[in-house]
């Protein structure tokens, strides 16, 4: 299998407005953002770490032709947020998309786990997602629809040690993905999320031991992580038509077996 995606464009995202949150370096939002322009769709890209947010930028117009808007935005301030929908709105006229990637990691036991290192964690990867929802909902209710991807973790349904509160995190955004579903059907929006195992990039690599990976990529059925791409593509079926009767589901993309 290629390392990188290379087959047709479908225009699946023809039209759409799409946000996507912590699209800097070589992960799944980078990739999310870069099917989503090969998909049809006017993207507009944020990261906190703005040299490697306008790389980003930068690389995925090389690649499609197209460059996306880039926002610099730090996901746990609230008007950071806000200025990221409202330019995007502002740019394009309207949001119908927003794919909400933040989300930070690390690891160590309950027993030594500090304040400091739950916060964070909860901050970024749960409480984030939760206030860019918030905000791109202000814009798609009252437009009458709109679509929401979350990116959760199978980590949020399996155990792993000195991940307590990276789990708790994902598991709450799961949580929240159904739960805002439920209140935003009426209106014609939609929310989702995606449930990766493991998906091997660049930064991966750099902050988690080869040990661990190898132990992670075995127990998957093909014996390897995903690509961020194939990540990207269950991402980009979420955001567009066809996955219209779909509100409140989790999809886990994965082959990880018991």
């Amino acid at each position: 299998m290629a390392e990188d995606w290379a087959g047709p464009a479908h225009g699946l995202l023809t039209g759409k407005v799409v946000v996507v949150t912590a699209a800097a370096g070589t992960g799944i939002g980078h990739a999310t953002a870069r099917r989503c322009v090969e998909e049809g769709a006017a993207v507009v890209i944020s990261d906190r770490h703005e040299r490697r947010l306008a790389e980003t930028a930068d690389a995925i117009a090389e690649l499609t032709g197209t460059r996306p808007l880039a926002v610099p935005c730090d996901v746990t301030d609230q008007s950071a947020i806000d200025n990221l929908v409202d330019t995007a709105v502002a740019e394009h006229g309207r949001l119908d998309v927003l794919v909400n990637n933040a989300g930070l990691g690390g690891t160590a036991s309950v027993v030594d786990m500090t304040d400091e290192q739950w916060d964070s964690v909860i901050a970024v990867t749960l409480t984030s997602t939760f206030k860019a929802t918030r905000a791109a909902l202000r814009h798609m209710v009252p437009a009458g629809g709109g679509v929401i991807v979350n990116n959760a973790s199978v980590i949020g349904w399996r155990a792993q040690a000195g991940q307590a509160h990276y789990a708790a995190a994902k598991a709450g955004v799961m949580a929240l993905t159904r739960c805002a579903a439920m209140d935003v059907a009426p209106h014609g929006v939609r929310v989702n999320a995606v449930s990766p195992s493991i998906a091997m990039h660049a930064h991966l690599a750099k902050v988690t031991t080869d040990d661990l990976l190898a132990e992670l990529s075995a127990r998957e059925a093909f014996g390897r992580a995903a690509r961020p791409w194939e990540i990207a593509n269950v991402i980009v079926f979420l955001a567009s038509d066809y996955s219209s009767y779909m509100t409140g589901e989790v999809v886990s993309v994965s082959s990880q077996h018991p």
